[in-house]
């Protein structure tokens, strides 16, 4: 693989951590309770889990034990997929949602069967090394103990506690915001019925969620609430390992979960992106920026005309995945003119981090509520925050991705993994959460780090764009240079100024010779730690 530049020549706040062992998260206490794992002679599985766990508890603006979650494993032979996501509930019928405009973003009715903890009892199982147990115990402290809230998880806390100020969302209040607001930054935060419960899935390793007492506890709620979850919906789960699929990139191979998440955008953009020759544009340059997003409007067409359920998908992987449809992309897009393409979803809260040991061993892993603390649907007394991903359906008839029962929805949160194109050799894994930002976010990482040499960090911190539907791209605040911004409006993008929140944050983990480099987004709280 090619070499990349040691130079940071955007506006930066960190240097690329390097180590043998190695953990980055979004928010500092769960990469430490990675770095825990891995001290006490765990593995990189371990210690993405533990982290994972950890997440729920010190960043529950952004995922939970409600979650859904997904994870790419080099495992030091091979690379495993795992789709934990789940399904709708059997009474999720056409029916039931007949008469509305759109899927529903909040209450029962945008909830299907959350996966995170299968995730993690699948991985432990087929990877770690550590007792399951040992891997919630920085977690359980962090709840029953209290943590200090960090600035950007607190800004997101009250955003979301004004959001669920409604009587609706009593449950969530009392849980999460129990002295009647969020708690500020570096307040300490405590919950202990979080702590209980996991303790509950680390002693039954997941099966009091899945068929047992938190089992029971969701399905009274969803009950008394209108829901439609049941007993049975929650034990038909099952955590799915599946064959990564891919797409070439120079000397590079950039890896994703196959659909029903959108990791296939990110593989249609670079397929396309294949047929110009962006190195000779240079980094950051008018034409550059111009290509890839045009390259990204049409994958992502494609991704929300066809990516759903995959057994329910109608176009296949291969077939949107194809030399001929890349080449008929590429003719589309004009270099001088921004062309329409069909409006997005809605932008999702999610956290990513990646791992890797001494062995050789690494991880990608995402988890996510979606849409900030997701549904606002709190089991009481238990910490439990379930996710919205059911808004990811449609109503549209005769879509791939139309709302029915015990079906996936599309996904946003994909993992990242990047091997050698000639011998397969692990490179990097990495994520950047976001929702559609995060097909967006792979191909800028791909194209800065595989195309211009960037080093992880700055293919991080540099400016980010992101298309929004129609002929709307958003761009990162003072960050771009005028010129460039110009050129893009004249050519008929309409261009939106955008905070640095808004572009998602990645977590990046490149292996060298001996060891690794790490880089952790300065848009989240978190960091890279490594020994």
């Amino acid at each position: 693989m090619q070499q990349f530049r040691p130079d940071l020549p955007y506006p930066s706040q960190r240097q690329p951590v390097l180590a043998r062992n190695v953990v980055t998260t979004s928010q500092p206490l769960a990469a430490q309770a990675g770095l825990r794992m891995l001290l006490a002679g765990g593995n990189a599985v371990d210690a993405a889990i533990a982290a994972g766990i950890a997440l729920t508890v010190v960043e529950p603006t952004s995922n939970g034990i409600g979650s859904d979650a997904f994870a790419i494993v080099r495992d030091g032979e091979k690379l495993h997929g795992l789709n934990a996501s789940g399904r709708s509930p059997a009474g999720w019928t056409e029916d039931r949602f007949a008469g509305r405009d759109a899927m529903p973003l909040r209450g029962w009715d945008a909830v299907t069967v959350p996966g995170a903890v299968s995730a993690w009892v699948e991985l432990s199982a087929q990877f770690g090394k550590l007792p399951f147990a040992r891997l919630f115990e920085p977690a359980i402290e962090y709840a029953r103990d209290g943590f200090l809230v960090s600035p950007i998880t607190a800004a997101a806390w009250k955003r979301s506690v004004e959001i669920f100020s409604g009587a609706e969302f009593g449950s969530f209040c009392q849980t999460f915001a129990p002295s009647g607001r969020a708690p500020e930054p570096g307040e300490v935060f405590r919950s202990e019925a979080h702590a209980r419960t996991l303790e509950s899935i680390a002693a039954s390793r997941g099966e009091s969620f899945y068929r047992g007492e938190l089992a029971d506890r969701m399905v009274r709620h969803a009950r008394e609430s209108g829901g439609a979850m049941t007993s049975d919906d929650l034990a038909s789960h099952r955590a799915d390992w599946v064959e990564p699929i891919g797409a070439e990139w120079h000397d590079a191979q950039l890896h994703e979960i196959p659909p029903n998440g959108q990791g296939i955008a990110a593989l249609i953009a670079l397929n396309v992106l294949r047929h110009f020759d962006l190195r000779s544009m240079g980094v950051d340059s008018i034409d550059a920026t111009h290509v890839q997003i045009e390259a990204m409007k049409l994958a992502l067409a494609d991704a929300y005309a066809h990516v759903a359920d995959a057994e329910h998908m109608t176009v296949s992987v291969q077939e949107l995945l194809s030399d001929d449809r890349a080449k008929g992309h590429a003719r589309s897009i004009d270099m001088t003119v921004a062309k329409l393409q069909a409006d997005l979803g809605s932008a999702g809260g999610t956290v990513n981090l990646a791992t890797a040991d001494a062995s050789g061993m690494m991880v990608s892993f995402i988890q996510s509520n979606y849409y900030g603390f997701g549904s606002g649907v709190v089991i009481p007394e238990t910490g439990i925050a379930m996710q919205n991903r059911g808004h990811g359906f449609v109503l549209t008839p005769g879509h791939p991705n139309r709302v029915g029962p015990r079906k996936r929805p599309f996904h946003t949160i994909i993992p990242g993994f990047v091997t050698n194109a000639s011998n397969g050799r692990p490179v990097m894994s990495f994520g950047v959460m976001g929702g559609h930002m995060q097909a967006q976010g792979h191909v800028q990482m791909m194209t800065r780090i595989f195309t211009f040499g960037q080093n992880l960090q700055a293919a991080s911190d540099a400016p980010r764009w992101r298309v929004d539907g129609g002929l709307v791209v958003s761009v990162e605040r003072d960050r771009f240079e005028p010129s460039v911004l110009e050129e893009l409006a004249r050519r008929g993008h309409q261009l939106r100024l955008a905070s640095p929140g808004e572009f998602g944050g990645a977590q990046l983990i490149y292996r060298l010779e001996d060891g690794y480099l790490a880089a952790s987004d300065h848009r989240k709280d978190g960091q890279a730690v490594g020994f």
